[in-house]
């Protein structure tokens, strides 16, 4: 498949991981060369075919949110050209997908923001009315404008397991009470501004994801990727409301469309359990779901 990376292979750099879409390099003691490929996962499965394109994709719009919101928190990024720091044959694999950042230290959960019901808030708020542990008002529907962003964190998966909604008292409880704070507060930040600026271009930012660690000062650090249709729900601002009224997902410019239609498909002639190994994507699919992630890019570089 043309312009697909599913897997890279440096060999001047020792491995560090392969996540779900990201391979990360050890560059020195102090450094990571993380590297985007086409992968795409979803129920936290990796799927077998990449998405021509994803890997470049992502990390443009990374290096766009990064430089918007630096003044808002630091980040991770070093600065340095990513191309420098692998074997000339290489590079092609590294052009245009890379980031070369500064190694820190982790927090062991995911700083969600929710400013809409949708996905796992909207299935914890029909049983509950709240989501980890925030009270919402009654007679919300699917897809609804939440009074105001909400911060609900989730414990980190590893490969092939799945993330876990937790309480912001249990996140105190994992990482002490005031990073927690320090963490929420960031995070609401971020997603207030950056969703300020999308709708102003059409787009909704119904959800997201941050990552947060600590650098050698223990300073809290913006890392790993940042508000793309990975860790992020797009949504076009026209169909919003109509599909909102129908009590329906609104159609996404992320990989929703990819978890819909995963949510009919086979495996052996029977419903996929959400367990690898995934159902194989058609060609159709395939070219959709890039179709979604480039218009998302389209709308926000104008």
């Amino acid at each position: 498949m043309p312009d697909a990376l599913h897997t890279t292979n440096l060999k001047s750099l020792p491995l560090l991981a392969r996540g779900k879409v990201r391979d990360n390099y050890a560059v020195g003691a102090d450094r990571i060369l993380m590297v985007a490929s086409d992968r795409i996962s979803a129920f936290d499965v990796v799927m077998k075919e990449p998405i021509p394109g994803k890997g470049r994709l992502l990390t443009e719009m990374a290096l766009f949110w990064f430089a918007r919101l630096a003044e808002v928190i630091p980040n991770h990024l070093s600065g340095e050209a990513p191309e420098s720091v692998v074997a000339p044959e290489e590079r092609d694999q590294v052009a245009g997908r890379s980031m070369l950042v500064r190694r820190l230290k982790p927090l062991p959960v995911e700083a969600v923001v929710r400013g809409y019901l949708a996905g796992s808030g909207w299935a914890e708020y029909r049983k509950t009315q709240s989501v980890c542990g925030v009270t919402l008002p009654a007679g919300l529907g699917n897809a609804a404008r939440l009074p105001e962003p909400i911060f609900t964190p989730a414990t980190k998966a590893e490969m092939g397991a799945h993330d876990e909604n937790i309480s912001f008292e249990r996140m105190s409880e994992i990482i002490g009470r005031p990073l927690a704070e320090a963490v929420r507060t960031a995070a609401l930040a971020l997603y207030t501004r950056a969703a300020t600026y999308a709708l102003e271009r059409g787009i909704i930012i119904a959800d997201t994801k941050f990552e947060f660690g600590l650098d050698e000062h223990g300073t809290l650090t913006l890392m790993d990727e940042v508000l793309t249709p990975d860790s992020s729900r797009y949504w076009p601002v026209e169909g919003y409301e109509s599909a909102r009224a129908r009590g329906e997902n609104p159609p996404s410019f992320d990989k929703q469309y990819l978890r819909d239609w995963l949510e009919s498909a086979t495996v052996d002639g029977k419903p996929w359990n959400k367990m690898a190994p995934p159902p194989t994507l058609p060609p159709e699919v395939i070219a959709r779901t890039a179709e979604k992630y480039e218009e998302a890019r389209r709308r926000l570089f104008g």
